[in-house]
C-alpha cells in the first residue's frame, strides 16, 4: 500500500470513529494522535534500519509536537486511532493490532527491567480507555475493552470487558460475568473479604435452623416512619418567609 493510500486510510478510520470529526481536511490538520502514528512509522523504519540514535530522536520530536510517546521498536496496526492524545505512552516491545483505540493517558508498559518481550500485545479490535495501564508482557484478545482507569496486568481473552484496579472480566462474549467467590476479586482488600466471608458463614452456622425475621429492619423503618410523620405535622407550623 503507498503511503498516500495508508493516510487516506487512516483518516477515514478516524471519520468513521470519531462523531467530532467533520471531514478530511480537519482530521488531517488538527488530530495529533494521527500525527504521531505517521511520525512513529517514519522512525520504525530508522529502527529496522539499526539507525537507533536517529530513530530516538525523531521520535522524541513527535513525542514533543504530540504528547505521545511511541517507542520507536513498538510495532503499530494499521489504522490505529489514539483520540486526544496527551499522555499515551507505548513501549518498546508493545504490538498493537488493527483497529485499535485508545484514549488519553493509555500507557502500554512493563513491570520491570528485564529484556525481551516485555510489554502488552493488544490484538486487532482493542478498545483502551482514557488513563488505563497495561503492564508487562500480556495479551488483550481480540475485540475487548478496557475501562477507564483499569489496571491491566493479566490476559484478557477475546470479546471481554474489563474494569478495575486491578482489572477484572465483568463481561464476556456479551454476556454478564459474576464473581461469586471472594477468592476471585482481584483487589488489595480480597483478604478482608474473604474473612468476612468465612465470619459471616461461620454465624450462620451457629445459628444453625433459626427462622430468621421476615422483616429485621421493622423496628428502624417504624422509627423512621415515625419521625417522618413528625417533621410533616412540624411543617404546618413553621413559615418559610412566605409573602414577606
Amino acid at each position: 500500500m503507498s503511503l498516500f493510500a495508508r493516510i487516506r486510510e487512516d483518516i477515514n478510520s478516524v471519520l468513521e470513529r470519531d462523531p467530532a470529526a467533520r471531514s478530511r481536511l480537519e482530521v488531517f490538520l488538527c488530530y495529533p494522535g494521527l500525527w504521531a502514528v505517521w511520525i512513529h512509522r517514519i522512525s520504525h523504519a530508522l529502527w529496522g534500519a539499526k539507525l537507533r540514535l536517529a530513530a530516538r530522536l525523531l521520535s522524541q520530536i513527535g513525542r514533543f509536537f504530540t504528547g505521545v510517546d511511541i517507542h520507536p521498536g513498538a510495532t503499530l496496526g494499521r489504522r490505529l486511532f489514539i483520540d486526544h492524545a496527551t499522555g499515551v505512552v507505548i513501549g518498546e516491545t508493545a504490538i498493537v493490532g488493527n483497529d485499535v483505540t485508545m484514549y488519553q493517558g493509555v500507557t502500554l508498559g512493563g513491570t520491570g527491567k528485564g529484556h525481551g518481550k516485555r510489554h502488552p500485545t493488544l490484538c486487532d479490535g482493542v478498545f483502551v480507555g482514557n488513563n488505563a495501564n497495561l503492564l508487562g508482557n500480556i495479551t488483550i484478545g481480540e475485540n475487548s475493552r478496557v475501562g477507564a482507569g483499569s489496571v491491566v496486568l493479566d490476559d484478557v481473552p477475546p470479546n471481554s470487558t474489563v474494569v478495575g484496579v486491578p482489572a477484572h472480566i465483568v463481561y464476556r462474549n456479551g454476556q454478564r460475568v459474576l464473581i461469586t467467590d471472594p477468592h476471585d476479586v482481584k483487589d488489595p482488600l480480597s483478604d478482608a473479604l474473604i474473612a468476612l466471608s468465612a465470619r459471616v458463614e461461620e454465624l450462620e452456622q451457629r445459628l444453625g435452623g433459626k427462622p430468621r425475621p421476615a422483616e429485621p429492619f421493622a423496628a428502624e423503618e417504624a422509627e423512621r416512619a415515625a419521625y417522618r410523620e413528625k417533621l410533616d405535622r412540624m411543617r404546618q407550623y413553621v413559615s418559610m418567609g412566605e409573602g414577606i
